[in-house]
């Protein structure tokens, strides 16, 4: 006759810890977005249909771009063991943490060098974009292209995770907010007419997945 599993103080310790890193993993992007729109909506010169959310980080104010990237990018890499918990021998269960918690270092990098002031951001600077590029505003570059990629990739991974799983609805989510960000940044770096906005849109839309499929294993535990 089976028994019935007793769980143990050990098991149920594990698992507030699991979600208490879920939860990380659910504000973190989510926290950037909401800090980069609230900039974007109130800090004079920004157009998001010409600058970058990135650019935020410069000027006198440029200090909470920065700080929120850092921040937002260490709860990301914390988050991240969550979801390597959380999908612990599931398809894509190991790949799917690597590049979320790869996303939150190119987050941190990303805060560490600053791009370039260009294209009228801060107020006063010349229209265009500079003649010449610091070694800071290439590494931010990098540091981005790293984080989208990651991004990308993730969201594709959890395309298949779901697809394995029987999980239709997840699978063509999943793959949509990874095509959002991967014709998004295309859009901006090919210098499409609202480049800036379709990254935007793109970007926080695989963030937001991300988001809502760590509060979806949140909830299950």
């Amino acid at each position: 006759m089976a028994t019935a599993q007793i769980p143990t103080a050990s098991t149920a310790t594990t698992s507030t810890a699991t979600r208490s890193l879920l939860a990380i993993a659910v504000v973190a992007q989510p926290l950037w977005a909401v800090v980069a729109l609230t900039q974007a909506a109130t800090r004079q010169g920004f157009d998001i249909t010409r600058h970058p959310l990135s650019a935020l980080s410069n000027g006198p104010l440029g200090w909470i771009q920065i700080t929120n990237f850092v921040l937002a990018g260490v709860l990301t890499v914390a988050g991240a063991t969550g979801l390597r918990r959380a999908l612990h021998g599931t398809p894509g269960g190991t790949w799917l943490p690597r590049l979320v918690r790869t996303s939150g270092i190119g987050m941190i990098a990303a805060g560490a060098f600053v791009m370039d002031p260009a294209d009228g951001f801060p107020l006063g600077t010349p229209d265009g974009m500079p003649a010449v590029l610091t070694w800071q505003s290439y590494a931010h570059f990098a540091a981005g292209s790293v984080t989208f990629i990651a991004l990308i990739a993730a969201c594709y991974v959890l395309g298949r995770h779901f697809s394995r799983a029987g999980n239709r609805r997840y699978a063509i989510g999943s793959r949509i907010a990874g095509t959002a960000l991967l014709l998004g940044n295309g859009w901006s770096m090919s210098g499409g007419k609202a480049g800036t906005l379709t990254l935007a849109i793109g970007v926080i839309t695989a963030m937001t997945w991300i988001s809502a499929i760590a509060n979806r294993y949140r909830r299950s535990l």
